[in-house]
């Protein structure tokens, strides 16, 4: 276990020391700020009983920045390791394939909350400003951020697994942005072909991170979206585990 959070903490420090991390932070919250700003002031020309915190999470406009952020936060794991040869020294480590894969994917994890927690400011700075809570109930402030985090965890899971098959970085952010794109525009269509099958909508329904976003922002909690997360998040690192022993054997 020690050997494990040696291992974590490596990953965490490398992530902080890349020039590259602090400009995915500062361009993040840049857009997203941009996008919250125009969430609130669509909501002062319009009446509406819409929350501010769901103006922001349901606005299309903040997943493009989200999906982006997957790829450019995982495309180095194991590509790295692998281009620079590094791989053999962490091949050979008195610690298990298991707790490399481990300490690889908490450390993108760990910095994914990081990129996120700036967020909760701009809640707390509507509230000082305006005097008004930008949600009903402090359950939309927790779903919004809890499907947030099951989301990244999968999302993140992907970026791994696409980063251990290849030692190119720019192919593992190709491969992890096409899969992740794949999975989240699965919700559109609904909105392409309304007349679908009530099975293929509700198949569809079960997948579409929008529509799960859209009923956690609102405090409405289901299990079968954290189930389904955490399912798809294990299977992909069971996938990764083996892709890296694989690759362990063959070297």
């Amino acid at each position: 276990m020690r050997r494990f959070f040696t291992l974590l903490k490596r990953e965490i420090r490398h992530y902080f020391h890349q020039p590259l991390a602090y400009i995915v932070l500062f361009c993040f919250l840049l857009i997203v700020g941009f996008i919250f700003q125009l969430g609130v002031g669509a909501l002062n020309r319009a009446t509406s009983q819409t929350t501010v915190i769901e103006a922001f999470f349901d606005s299309i406009l903040l997943w493009f920045p989200f999906i982006l952020t997957f790829p450019l936060l995982t495309m180095r794991l194991f590509s790295e390791e692998y281009k620079l040869g590094t791989i053999e020294t962490l091949m050979t480590a008195p610690v298990g394939d298991l707790a490399v894969v481990l300490s690889k994917y908490f450390g993108a994890l760990a910095f994914y909350l990081v990129l996120w927690a700036p967020t909760i400011l701009y809640f707390v700075i509507f509230h000082v400003v305006t005097g008004q809570s930008a949600a009903q109930s402090f359950s939309q402030y927790f779903g919004s951020y809890l499907l947030l985090l099951l989301v990244g965890m999968f999302y993140l899971s992907i970026g791994c697994l696409a980063s251990s098959l290849t030692s190119n970085q720019i192919v593992a952010a190709i491969v992890s942005f096409a899969i992740i794109c794949l999975m989240f525009f699965l919700s559109v269509v609904t909105f392409v072909f309304p007349s679908a099958d009530r099975f293929l909508g509700d198949i569809v329904y079960y997948f579409s991170t929008i529509e799960h976003m859209a009923d956690f922002s609102q405090g409405v909690f289901d299990s079968r979206p954290i189930v389904l997360y955490v399912s798809l998040t294990l299977f992909t690192l069971f996938l990764t585990f083996h892709i890296f022993q694989h690759r362990r054997w063959r070297s």
